[in-house]
């Protein structure tokens, strides 16, 4: 790999003499494909292009929806913001050489790693769309393609295509994910030289930057995509398709994002701890020296990690949450209007696009609301920075149930029922309330002001074994609050689309799962802000680590202290966010799949029978999935670290004078081991969790020819789908919170309390926050993507099980 280069050769003169000197692991700059061939362009011939590119855009879009247009502009114009924000950053000073050094090393092994992940990635990729196509070329049709005069040929083709475009998107939104943190890093680093308020300002608005690219970017992808096919159809026009059936054809798209998304979190989640529990094992423990001291050989693969781990694949992982919501509130919006006989369903189907559209502009303000004060001495007292970004947080939300409430009043009002609006708002508000609940019920188990972080801090005084229960305990228990919001949400958001007046052609109440996918919305609705929260810990996490590493003065590193302490807690909420959104959302993707199940065996499926024993192993198979994926996913980073830690220990038998900073430490060999075993360790995981659902089904559909059950198969999915949803809400939340918590109890030990750094209280808290490393930063958040890509690949595999 490029990245190996062996840093002993680099002209940098005695270590002991410049121990502020790091190697620079880059053979050739990287810039993707893509890139590279917008940079050969002419600049004149790439305007033309873009105008042109706009025009297409804004043309079918004219000719879909004046919805769509609104859409494109919002879209377009947070781009353009998103672009001062970048320059914004960039503007600042990287500091000393010695931070701009460091900066480069890191730079440089994330770019690699990403090149080499998801040049894997895009293989299996393609591999899949071949498998799909191949599929879709013999399934059945449904009785309304075939009114439409959608054939098989071109069902395939449509669903392939949407399928790349979802897997390309979400690579760019991880590439844009990473791109900017390893260059806000050290600007955030030098900004903490001078205030701690204007270190938080430029971390906030890096991360906004991602946060508005990649939301913009899930938004205007699937209008494009929805627009294209309404153009190309002819949607609605006598004898071609309804616009209601519509949706169904971006399913594609939400799988390919699904697909890249939890390869890329297994990979860099992989990445990022495998190096992390290997550096703080032998440098913390063995050695006792800092956490980000130069000393350790592993410092600058940890630190990589933070970019491929957190920024990248996070980003790929929230543009899929808002992907898959989005297009199974269509889906279910769409098949509500048809049902309700409703004239003009383009509302009821547009409304997702329009809320998050709205979404990027609260965000935009809420991310502009964080500025630094006048005072910029670094002596000045360290304000709290988690309140500091609650306020964005709450001037956001605040403007989210106003945009949300004008939303539903716009496009949700219908004769039928001319106060279901309301009720949908009302949807949205319960969705809204839920988001910031979970935001509160994550901070106060994670958060080291809070008791339980606290109290686990306090078992550490007793020994190892008492820190890992009380962890794991305090894990277990906060399972329990979110799952009381979430079913109280459910059901209230079920209920108020129940009771809105909106009834099919029996009479019968039919907005009910739409009331539940408006809530949902009402969740998401605020997901730029929280995408920023999320990139804002890995960033300050970095920050943090470059200070350390170039050895600035105490005070400086104070800050940036801080602010990798808050971001711990910001990184917990948005896991804590993202999980209940995928509990929302697969409920929706479940429903949905049932409504394709229907379609395709011109049957009712509507219940789910657990007492028939196939169903019933089946729902066993599915809690089994969860269990198995996460046991290969932490025992993939175990693997890893302990090479990392052999290698570690290695250096420093073999060079002593790496402590006396009269030798230096190989970065590039502990880099290359993580990045090559990361990338053989996700595709086990993986496979299992596309192979299974499709297996399952197969077998049992085979199974219930020869025994007179033609459902069977997609009963037994339906129950697989189901228990893997509950099982896996309660395994990630159960990982994320007690590996957040466990990491700030550390944290909190090292503020001084308890002994502080080096104590035995200490050492107990990092073998603590060392076990919850891969479930917080691993198995957690790859879980509520698996969620997610399972719902989505029954939905687009349901031929296949009947």
């Amino acid at each position: 790999m490029m990245i190996v280069d062996d840093v002993e050769n680099g002209s940098l003169g005695p270590y002991q003499d410049r121990p502020r000197t790091f190697p620079n692991m880059r053979s050739k700059p990287y810039t993707p494909l893509i890139f590279r061939i917008l940079m050969g362009i002419n600049v004149r011939i790439l305007v033309i292009l873009l105008l042109l590119g706009f025009g297409y855009v804004f043309y079918i879009g004219a000719s879909t929806s004046p919805i769509i247009v609104f859409v494109f502009s919002v879209c377009i114009i947070s781009f353009l913001l998103s672009i001062y924000l970048t320059k914004w950053v960039l503007s600042k000073d990287e500091g000393p050489p010695e931070m701009a050094q460091i900066s480069e090393a890191i730079r440089d092994g994330a770019e690699g790693f990403f090149r080499t992940q998801y040049g894997t990635i895009s293989k299996m990729a393609i591999l899949l769309a071949l498998v799909i196509l191949g599929i879709y070329l013999f399934r059945s049709t449904t009785p309304q393609q075939e009114s439409s005069g959608i054939g098989r040929v071109t069902s395939a083709y449509i669903t392939v295509a949407a399928f790349l475009l979802g897997a390309l998107c979400s690579g760019v939104a991880g590439y844009v994910g990473m791109w900017v943190s390893v260059r806000a890093n050290v600007r955030v680093s030098s900004a903490a030289r001078r205030s701690a308020r204007e270190a938080l300002q430029v971390a906030v608005r890096a991360g906004g930057f991602s946060a508005l690219v990649v939301v913009g970017m899930a938004v205007i992808g699937i209008a494009i995509l929805y627009a294209t096919f309404y153009v190309w159809l002819g949607v609605d026009s006598p004898g071609s398709m309804k616009v209601t059936d519509l949706p169904l054809l971006l399913v594609g798209y939400g799988f390919g994002a699904s697909f890249v998304a939890l390869f890329a979190q297994l990979g860099g989640g992989i990445y990022t701890k495998a190096a992390d529990v290997g550096a703080d094992l032998v440098g913390k423990v063995e050695q006792g020296i800092p956490e980000d001291d130069p000393r350790n050989p592993a410092v600058i693969a940890d630190l990589v990690g933070d970019n491929v781990g957190d920024c990248a694949a996070r980003g790929a992982d929230l543009f899929e949450s808002i992907a898959a919501e989005i297009i199974s509130a269509m889906i279910l919006g769409g098949t509500m209007a048809q049902r309700c006989k409703i004239e003009d369903p383009s509302g009821f189907i547009l409304f997702p696009l329009v809320v998050h559209s709205f979404d990027l502009v609260i965000s935009s303000i809420g991310i502009l609301s964080i500025r630094s004060t006048r005072d910029s001495s670094v002596k000045a007292p360290i304000e709290d920075p988690m309140a500091i970004l609650q306020k964005g947080y709450s001037v956001t939300i605040v403007l989210a149930v106003l945009t949300f409430g004008g939303s539903t009043r716009w496009l949700l009002y219908t004769e039928q029922a001319p106060s279901a609006w309301l009720n949908f708002a009302l949807c949205g508000l319960v969705g809204i309330i839920t988001a910031y609940v979970f935001v509160w019920i994550t901070k106060y188990y994670t958060d080291y002001k809070h008791e339980p972080v606290r109290t686990l801090a306090l078992s550490s005084s007793t020994g190892h074994g008492t820190n890992i229960i009380a962890g794991v305990s305090l894990g277990l228990e906060s399972t329990a609050l979110p799952v009381l919001v979430i079913s109280v949400s459910i059901i209230s958001a079920f209920w108020l689309g129940h009771t809105s007046g909106l009834v099919d052609e029996t009479g019968s109440p039919n907005g009910g799962l739409f009331g539940t996918a408006v809530a949902t919305m009402g969740m998401l609705s605020t997901a730029a802000y929280i995408l920023t929260m999320d990139m804002f810990g890995p960033i300050a996490d970095n920050a943090g680590g470059i200070v350390e590493m170039s050895q600035q003065p105490e005070s400086v590193r104070e800050i940036t202290d801080v602010l990798d302490a808050v971001g711990n807690t910001t990184k917990a909420t948005t896991k804590g966010f993202a999980i209940g959104s995928a509990a929302l959302a697969s409920f929706l993707l479940f429903s949905a799949y049932m409504d394709e199940v229907a379609s395709f065996a011109n049957e009712s499926f509507k219940q789910v029978d657990i007492a028939i024993p196939e169903v019933f192993v089946g729902g066993l198979l599915g809690s089994m999935l969860i269990f198995l994926f996460s046991a290969w996913a932490c025992s993939a980073v175990g693997r890893t670290a302990q090479e990392v830690v052999k290698e570690v220990r290695r250096q420093f038998i073999e060079r002593p004078g790496i402590m006396d900073y009269k030798e230096k430490p190989d970065y590039g060999r502990c880099v290359a081991i993580v990045a090559s075993a990361s990338l053989r360790e996700m595709i086990k995981p993986g496979a299992l969790a596309i192979i299974s659902p499709i297996v399952v089904g197969f077998l049992f559909r085979v199974l219930g020819h020869y025994t007179g059950h033609p459902l069977l198969g997609a009963k037994v999915v339906a129950a697989m789908l189901m228990f893997a949803t509950v099982s896996g809400i309660l395994m990630a939340l159960f990982l994320n919170t007690a590996g957040g918590a466990w990491d700030n109890a550390k944290k909190f030990i090292e503020t001084g309390a308890l002994g502080g750094k080096g104590s035995d209280s200490h050492k107990a808290a990092i073998t603590g926050d060392t076990v919850g490393d891969p479930f917080k930063d691993t198995a957690g958040p790859s879980l509520h993507v698996l969620i997610k890509m399972l719902a989505t690949i029954t939905l687009v595999m349901a031929p296949v099980f009947l």
